[in-house]
């Protein structure tokens, strides 16, 4: 997942990843601890752009008849549902997609069943491999979701997700792909080498990492598609300590097993920045964006 949490194995589940602490696994069943994706749900919720929710709506409304089908792709614990249901209007079936069978369980649990003009939602899951996704398997859907997927996806697999969605002429909405960018406040000289070695870490392997934003906006557009952007910031204060804490083990650890180097320095840094974390003296802004991608006859970014 983009934003570097405990977890072993990426989303797709067909290639070894790493974790940020450096565990390696090369199994075909990829696991995201529920702890930490319930541990950044309520984090995630306050930054999603929900500017790009009229835009959606509209065209929705404009384009897709009778109860929408929605498919959330890497769903995780669910988190993506639980915020987005209750925020569109009329019947929904969500079909939720992971390659762990106790996510998928989680998340069909604990979907909302009630739409925002009360209409039902219905849900279902299917185990599986999201990377090679094709029109035909979109053809029933009205909307494609992913929270903290692109990033962790390589040029071929976003292609062919822009691919799909233009081919099914259905929109997406990927949410929550890491920038790159992050901002500690008090501000330390070791923070930018640091970042600069988690980028590197989160590229490595073919992935696209901080890239994945860019490089999917461009394949969409270049598949007819309109594509509006808009940031969606964790801004994580002293009430978000315990995620905070998480963040910066996953963080400096990525960091380290990319530049070995770094380690000495870092381990003192990681203290002190616990320290000030538990002391609610550490304010950090991980920079993230939003993506909504509609499909229309002419393409274009706005």
């Amino acid at each position: 997942m983009g934003d570097h949490g405990p977890q072993s194995g990426g989303r797709s589940g067909t290639r070894p990843t790493r974790s940020p602490e450096g565990r390696v696994n090369t199994t075909d069943a990829p696991r995201y601890a529920p702890e930490w994706l319930e541990l950044r749900e309520g984090a995630d919720a306050a930054a999603r752009a929900t500017e790009l929710l009229d835009p959606l709506r509209e065209w929705l409304a404009g384009h897709k008849a009778g109860a929408l089908v929605i498919r959330d792709l890497g769903c995780g614990t669910g988190s993506m549902g639980r915020w987005l249901a209750p925020r569109l209007p009329g019947p929904q079936h969500w079909i939720l997609h992971d390659h762990d069978p106790e996510l998928l369980r989680l998340a069909a649990a604990h979907t909302p069943r009630t739409a925002a003009d009360g209409s039902g939602v219905t849900v279902t899951t299917e185990r599986g491999d999201i990377a090679h996704l094709t029109a035909d398997l979109l053809a029933s859907a009205s909307l494609v979701t992913a929270s903290a997927l692109l990033d962790v996806l390589t040029r071929d697999e976003v292609e062919a997700l822009a691919r799909a969605c233009a081919g099914a002429r259905c929109p997406a909405l990927l949410a929550l792909s890491v920038v790159g960018r992050v901002e500690l406040t008090p501000a330390e000289p070791l923070d930018d080498q640091i970042a600069e070695a988690f980028n590197e870490h989160q590229q490595r392997d073919g992935l696209l990492g901080p890239d994945a934003l860019t490089f999917a906006a461009e394949a969409f557009v270049r598949q007819g598609a309109t594509v509006r952007m808009h940031a969606s910031p964790w801004q994580l204060g002293a009430d978000d300590a315990l995620l905070t804490a998480q963040w910066l083990r996953g963080w400096v650890g990525a960091a380290c097993e990319q530049r070995p180097s770094l380690a000495p320095r870092a381990q003192a840094y990681l203290r002190r920045r616990l320290a000030a974390c538990a002391a609610g003296e550490l304010t950090v802004v991980v920079q993230h964006s939003d993506l909504l991608a509609l499909p229309s006859a002419t393409g274009g970014n706005s």
